[in-house]
């Protein structure tokens, strides 16, 4: 098992899910399996995590803290939009962070989490 995360919801009501880069990459394809659909936001997600240390300067000199990847009209119709937005960090260990759309299902997340063997802990953050 690769250990614990937290899964935190905020106060309004986004998902957000930190993990090292590659098993953030792995996460976004599993979750995409489990729910049936790819959609744009969730290929542009695993573009700038494949390309992270591009994209982390392009942040970076922006002065952003999070990318946010252009959503389909059609996915947003259809309810099928999986990435809301995404935050590259890089400190001794390269990690993402990324926050669903407040339509993906919690409990898909955490078994999608499981399936790449983390264990989930959720956590609501009032402010």
């Amino acid at each position: 098992m690769a250990g614990k995360v937290k899964v935190e919801i905020d106060l309004g009501k986004y998902i957000s899910v930190e993990l090292p880069v590659d098993d953030a990459e792995r996460l976004i394809r599993r979750l995409s399996e489990r729910l049936g659909y790819e959609s744009q936001d969730a290929s542009e997600a695993l573009r700038y995590i494949r390309n992270f240390d591009a994209f982390y300067e392009i942040a970076r000199k922006k002065f952003k803290d999070y990318l946010v990847p252009p959503k389909s009209m059609n996915d947003m119709i259809r309810g099928t939009v999986l990435v809301d937005r995404v935050k590259l960090i890089r400190n001794e260990q390269k990690k993402v962070v990324i926050t669903f759309d407040r339509r993906v299902p919690l409990d898909e997340i955490v078994e999608a989490l499981k399936d790449i063997g983390y264990e989930a802990e959720v956590v609501k953050r009032e402010f």
